[in-house]
């Protein structure tokens, strides 16, 4: 990570910030995924915002830290995808990995209403409007993909294309953006199965009903990481989100919250949550996108 700023790079970055910052406050629509109370200029000074300690933002997430989002259970080492973004978005606001701290934060205490114990959180989670009622969030910095699994054993587990995928058994849960993937991305000659909740799902894939499942690549890392341990994930769908998205978590009202945004649609639009998420979520776990 980055030794401490000079004087001349604060100041490029401040400009950087504030250009960030004025462009989400011209374009961000009214329910859009942004911040709710975007900070002024002057709170954006890197490394200077109000944050819990002066000069060091203290990063939330909850224990265990699990893979690929944090790796080894140890969010401060900067390997996976969330300490990643985590360290990227520090510096963007002039925070280097030494001048961050990590808070231990359960999920569910993290999203609920009242002052919490850190700057920001970052936990894998979605942004929606009932918990934007008792948090703030900054603007996405994952766009949640469908993926498949399957048995290792299976035949589906060596596709390489959604093709490969067209005549292969498959499963998912009713209603959910996992079944809209199946008829309307991969479009396979088998009349998918349709299950009640994913248990049933999963149980099905276990005993050979079904040789593959849809569901978004979170669930698909847990359910081959914790629950089908037979299974892997085949890989991702390219567009095939639904339009959910993961926020870092602040404070309702936040003075952070306009300028962690705009540090997130930079790293957007220079393309670093792109190779981030390609390192950590494509690479590094073998879940490539499916063409």
């Amino acid at each position: 990570m980055p030794l401490p700023r000079t004087s001349a790079v604060a100041v490029l970055l401040a400009a950087t910030v504030l250009a960030a910052v004025t462009g989400c406050a011209a374009e961000e629509p009214a329910a859009g995924p942004g911040a709710s109370a975007p900070g002024g200029a002057a709170d954006c000074a890197p490394g200077a915002l109000p944050t819990r300690t002066a000069g060091t933002l203290a990063v939330g997430t909850d224990k265990p830290a699990y893979e690929p989002w944090f790796s080894e259970d140890r969010p401060e080492n900067g390997k996976g995808f969330e300490s990643a973004v985590a360290y990227a978005v520090a510096a963007k606001l002039g925070y280097p990995k030494e001048k961050v701290s990590w808070v231990v934060t359960p999920f569910g205490k993290a999203t609920a209403p009242g002052p919490k114990e850190f700057d920001v959180d970052i936990n894998q989670v979605s942004i929606s409007a009932e918990r934007r009622q008792a948090v703030d969030f900054s603007s996405g910095y994952y766009d949640v993909r469908q993926a498949v699994i399957a048995l290792k054993s299976s035949k589906a587990a060596s596709a390489h294309s959604l093709a490969d995928l067209r005549g292969v058994k498959l499963g998912a849960q009713v209603g959910t953006t996992s079944l809209e993937a199946i008829t309307g991305t991969i479009r396979p000659t088998v009349q998918p199965a349709v299950f009640d909740s994913n248990d049933l799902a999963k149980a099905a894939l276990r005993n050979g009903q079904v040789e593959a499942l849809v569901v978004d690549l979170p669930t698909a890392f847990y359910i081959t990481g914790a629950e089908v341990t037979e299974a892997q994930v085949v890989g991702q769908l390219a567009g095939a989100g639904g339009g959910e998205q993961f926020g870092l978590v602040l404070d309702k009202g936040s003075r952070l919250t306009g300028c962690v945004s705009a540090a997130v649609d930079a790293l957007r639009a220079d393309g670093t949550l792109a190779a981030l998420e390609k390192e950590w979520l494509s690479d590094a776990v073998a879940a490539p996108v499916l063409p």
